[in-house]
């Protein structure tokens, strides 16, 4: 009987992925697993439990709930030959929509047992992962500043913060939705409506900015940065936008996406284009293949990077793509594969 470690997120969906967790773990056992629960109890917890189980004897380890569980567990199992499994049930669930899993439609679960399927019978593939270094966010009444893990790795210069990411790192307007969305903004709605309502607050508070970025060491450029960069391994976030269309996850690269100088009004356009992955080509939109990524902007006013999903990071900030990550159990065809 194969030995799976759940590392639950009880807060995940807000506290709907703890509700059903009884209709998980008798799937699992339906499926033949022995399952072993972990809960978590505060932010960073499931990657001190991930990075525990890399030497133990389970043949996988399932990350159960959103982006957030999943990027964890993803950096506690970074750089090791275990194999992590995904039971999507977050408010967003992109990096599960990438590997072709089944996700949550509102507070319905309707092939939750797909989704176990894959566990026990997926494809593993090999993936990379992008690392990010900057200053840590600062603390906020309902978000503490994130502390340093050992399975990141140390930071270059002192006092940075360390961070890998899996399905996309984000500036801009993007990353003030994340640090809303962090702070409980919007806490009562779910799913893609959240993410919905949270731009459209983020962009009409958005204050104009400029900075400089490099790509793969490249020459300086100054910009205006009132709009968004997203350096991704996948095609959707924030619930479903295909931000990056055609990216996937085994592609070897980050392929990123810059909207910059764009008009409030423009960015209020753009949700839609974004949302179907219509995007690029309008307003200057681009989007390029690219391995590294650095951008900085002015002390006084430093942009929130977003690391898959949580904003964490702040500018200065350097961002490098390496091969040969992490193994992903998914679907036997994932998106754009």
């Amino acid at each position: 009987m194969p030995r799976v470690a759940c590392i639950l997120n009880p807060n995940a969906r807000d506290g709907l992925s703890l509700k059903l967790w009884d209709d998980f773990e008798q799937a699992l056992a339906n499926s033949g697993f022995d399952v072993d629960l972990h809960q978590t109890e505060a932010p960073g917890h499931a990657m001190d439990i991930a990075e525990g189980l890399c030497e133990g004897d389970h043949d996988l380890v399932v990350a159960v709930g959103g982006d957030g569980t999943v990027h964890e567990v993803a950096s506690g199992l970074r750089g090791s030959s275990k194999v992590m499994g995904i039971l999507p049930m977050g408010t967003g669930n992109d990096y599960a929509r990438a590997h072709g899993i089944p996700v949550p439609k509102g507070k319905k679960f309707p092939d939750l047992q797909g989704a176990v399927d894959i566990l026990a019978s997926g494809t593993n593939r090999r993936v990379g992962s992008l690392r990010i270094e900057g200053p840590p966010a600062p603390d906020h009444p309902s978000k503490a500043a994130p502390i340093p893990r050992a399975c990141n790795g140390e930071p270059e210069t002192p006092g940075n913060l360390v961070r890998w990411s899996f399905l996309e790192c984000d500036g801009g307007v993007t990353s003030v939705i994340n640090r809303m969305k962090d702070e409980g903004q919007f806490k009562r709605i779910r799913g893609a409506r959240k993410y919905d309502l949270l731009g459209i607050k983020a962009i009409i508070s958005w204050k104009k900015q400029t900075g400089e970025y490099r790509i793969d060491g490249g020459e300086p450029t100054n910009v205006d940065l009132s709009g968004l960069f997203c350096l991704s391994q996948c095609q959707t976030f924030g619930g479903g936008y295909k931000v990056a269309p055609g990216a996937k996850p085994t592609q070897g690269h980050c392929s990123l996406v810059m909207a910059w100088g764009m008009s409030k009004m423009q960015m209020l356009m753009l949700m839609g284009p974004v949302k179907k992955g219509n995007h690029v080509g309008k307003w200057g939109i681009t989007m390029e293949n690219a391995k590294k990524f650095e951008i900085s902007t002015s002390t006084e006013s430093p942009l929130i990077i977003g690391v898959d999903g949580e904003a964490v990071i702040t500018t200065p900030a350097n961002m490098q793509y390496h091969d040969d990550q992490l193994t992903v159990r998914g679907a036997a065809s994932i998106p754009n594969e």
